[in-house]
């Protein structure tokens, strides 16, 4: 068995088996032009298993079609069409169809999907024009064909540029054509709001099922609009996004708890495997891996992965005690690192009707083991430090400071607290001790420092709540 691993710099972590999704990627049932009911020639996305740009090629067929149906004015240019499609995929503007700019969310869900929409947006029109360029549609079809291409769009409120108004209910236009631009656009805006939780939705197979009573990604609708009232309420959880996720790749689920598996791959928060103080918090990243395996004869079974504690607050707590006073021997060097651990291993546990997974690792020859629901917590709830002008008055504040040894903490049971006091840990500059520390902390006022210098420390020590029992972690 091949098992799946990231890597982080010189760490690793691994799990499940690595899953082969190129096999599976492009194959079709059928042609997404073909005969239609009431009219000479359809389009409709055919069942199969695609990733985004599989599904911007089929849809270039629609664009072609309109540009040969527009004729000798056009001449095959679509310029003006991308250029609406642009306006319509952009986050701004009276063209937006999801106007994300003008509402400036601060929340961190929503800066992060407000990033999402702007990256996709912009990547999937560079695709439309750079496939569009090949004229292959044209090539494999003809002209006489792509002209017969004729279907009603159930959908309405795409606004068009004005040039594209001209093209389209021009001479050469009409509601045909028309018809057709609105199937092209709002297709693309299905498209690019499916994949607004996954860093790399790039990379994200999905499967499509042929539906005869709506066209391409339309399965979509239902979720989506949950998924944008959420996000446009300022209501968005970690949760939610789980939960759109989960009916974006048909995974059949109808529980949501921190990540899950699908029959194409594991869904798990962003995080792993980067940088604990850049990743995203709330995105989604999509692995190529069976995290519970099956045999080679069974299908990849869905699986959503469960918190060890559903409530963190009600989790057993134990205090990590005094430590050492800093006012003695000073604070660590910020500039030490562990060798050791260097590799990971996530093992799951499916006991009691619930499968969690655990964060293995081992540490001067003790076994270390987290819940990885809690260390995604843990992340999501960590502060950083903040500028802070008076730093200095902040430092005399705060004379508690005292500092523990990782392997101290990680040496309690349950999660990790204090009564009071400021508690310092040094990860060596590990980062796979620095993502189990987050699981083991009570998430309630941990602040991440990059570099544990005075000034850093004067901002860290008024970051967080700014009162009670806090963790600072380098």
């Amino acid at each position: 068995m091949q098992e799946y691993q990231l890597t982080l710099k010189d760490k690793r972590i691994v799990w499940g088996r690595a899953v082969d999704i190129e096999s599976l990627v492009g194959k079709y049932s059928g042609d997404s032009l073909r005969r239609g009911v009431n009219t000479d020639l359809d389009w409709n996305l055919p069942a199969g298993v695609y990733r985004a740009k599989e599904v911007v090629m089929e849809l270039d067929k629609m664009l072609e079609a309109m540009l040969i149906q527009l004729g000798e004015p056009v001449n095959g240019d679509p310029t003006v069409l991308l250029d609406s499609l642009q306006a319509n995929l952009a986050i701004s503007g009276r063209m937006s169809s999801l106007p994300l700019g003008p509402l400036a969310l601060e929340d961190k869900a929503g800066s992060e999907i407000t990033a999402q929409a702007v990256r996709i947006g912009e990547q999937l029109v560079s695709w439309a024009r750079e496939i569009n360029s090949g004229k292959k549609a044209l090539a494999e079809y003809g002209p006489e064909t792509l002209g017969k291409l004729e279907f009603r769009s159930h959908c309405y409120g795409h606004p068009l540029i004005p040039e594209a108004v001209a093209q389209v209910w021009g001479p050469y236009g009409g509601p045909k054509i028309m018809q057709i631009y609105n199937e092209y656009l709002h297709q693309f805006v299905l498209l690019r709001d499916a994949l607004l939780p996954f860093a790399n939705w790039e990379e994200v197979p999905f499967e499509v099922k042929e539906h005869k009573g709506f066209k391409g990604l339309r399965f979509l609708e239902p979720a989506r609009e949950i998924f944008l009232t959420q996000l446009l309420g300022k209501n968005l959880t970690h949760k939610s996004i789980i939960r759109y996720a989960q009916s974006v790749v048909s995974s059949g689920l109808t529980e949501a708890g921190y990540g899950f598996q699908y029959h194409l791959g594991t869904v798990l928060p962003a995080g792993l495997g980067e940088s604990a103080r850049t990743s995203a918090r709330y995105l989604l990243k999509w692995h190529p891996v069976q995290t519970i395996t099956a045999d080679e004869t069974q299908d990849l079974a869905a699986v959503s992965f469960d918190y060890e504690y559903e409530d963190y607050y009600a989790a057993p707590r134990n205090e990590a005690g005094k430590g050492t006073p800093a006012g003695e021997y000073g604070l660590p060097i910020s500039g030490e690192h562990y060798d050791e651990p260097s590799i990971a291993r996530l093992l799951p546990n499916t006991g009691n009707g619930r499968t969690t997974l655990r964060f293995n690792l081992e540490m001067k020859g003790n076994e270390i083991t987290v819940d990885l629901g809690q260390i995604f917590r843990g992340h999501r709830f960590l502060y950083r430090p903040y500028g802070n002008d008076n730093a200095d008055a902040a430092v005399a504040k705060r004379e508690s400071l005292s500092w523990h040894l990782a392997a101290d903490i990680f040496s309690h049971s349950g999660l990790v607290t204090n009564t009071d006091g400021i508690h310092f840990i040094s990860t060596g500059r590990n980062e796979l001790v620095l993502w189990a520390l987050l699981g083991k902390l009570y998430p309630e006022n941990v602040v991440l420092l990059d570099k544990g210098d005075h000034k850093e420390l004067g901002a860290a020590y008024v970051s967080g709540k700014g009162f009670g029992t806090q963790f600072l972690v380098l």
